[in-house]
């Protein structure tokens, strides 16, 4: 049973932001100190995604537990009134994220999820530390060169003698 009448719960419900919440903005920031650069959700993207790097081809989505039903995780805890209505809610996030993720990846994107709980204080630093060894991984591997196979032929080649010129 729910504590809250239906006028509150609806109030608090909405006043939920969906852009600039607490973990986007420790990523950001964290990023920023380290000197990484990224745009804010992208509009030209699929997903307008959290933080998008361009130079490391890469997307950022900071995802909450429980609006992305992230499965497994003590923080997801699904709601016992109105059940139907949360569940297909959750399962459309769920698969509308599959297919952004997906679509930027055959665009040649990287998509890297973090989600809320990884930002908790006690796992936070290894999270980010995670994430900026990935980034420059993702980096280094982007760029790095690629050796032609020789081609197996022998191939001949005839070179012609210099034309003598008379005085």
């Amino acid at each position: 049973m729910d504590k809250l009448t239906k006028e509150q719960r609806h109030r608090c419900m909405s006043a939920i932001k969906g852009r600039n919440t607490k973990p986007e903005l420790l990523v950001r920031k964290f990023l920023f100190s380290r000197g990484f650069r990224y745009r804010l959700n992208h509009s030209r993207l699929p997903g307008h995604p959290d933080l998008v790097l361009r130079k490391y081809r890469t997307v950022i989505f900071v995802n909450g537990c429980f609006w992305h039903g992230h499965e497994g995780c003590k923080y997801y805890v699904p709601p016992k009134t109105n059940v139907e209505f949360w569940r297909n809610k959750i399962e459309r996030n769920k698969l509308r994220d599959k297919k952004e993720q997906s679509t930027l990846a055959s665009m040649g994107w990287h998509c890297i999820t973090i989600w809320e709980c990884q930002l908790k204080p006690k796992v936070r630093e290894q999270t980010l530390e995670a994430l900026v060894y990935t980034l420059c991984h993702i980096y280094l591997e982007d760029r790095r060169i690629k050796l032609y196979k020789p081609v197996e032929e022998d191939i001949q080649i005839v070179a012609e003698t210099m034309p003598k010129y008379s005085k």
